[in-house]
């Protein structure tokens, strides 16, 4: 069983995939990379729990890593929105 941190139940690390949060310049270029506009991207909440961690605010960009069961690794992007 995960161990909670206050209202929120805290997986092991290795379990979390790499969260960073992009500047606005680097958020702008993956909007353009993309052909699309920020709130199009998929959404995170700035209560969710990584996001209050990088101090994200509604408006910025994140960007996950994840690595595939072959190794490779992919980049997914969420847009912090007031929640």
């Amino acid at each position: 069983m995960f161990p909670f941190y206050g209202e929120y139940l805290v997986a092991p690390l290795e379990l979390i995939p790499k969260h960073a949060l992009l500047s606005d310049s680097e958020a702008k270029a993956v909007a353009r990379e993309y052909s699309t506009t920020l709130e199009k991207f998929p959404k995170i909440h700035e209560s969710d729990p990584q996001a209050k961690k990088l101090g994200a605010k509604p408006g910025q960009l994140i960007e996950i890593q994840r690595e595939g069961q072959t190794g490779a690794k992919y980049k997914f992007y969420r847009f912090v929105v007031v929640g």
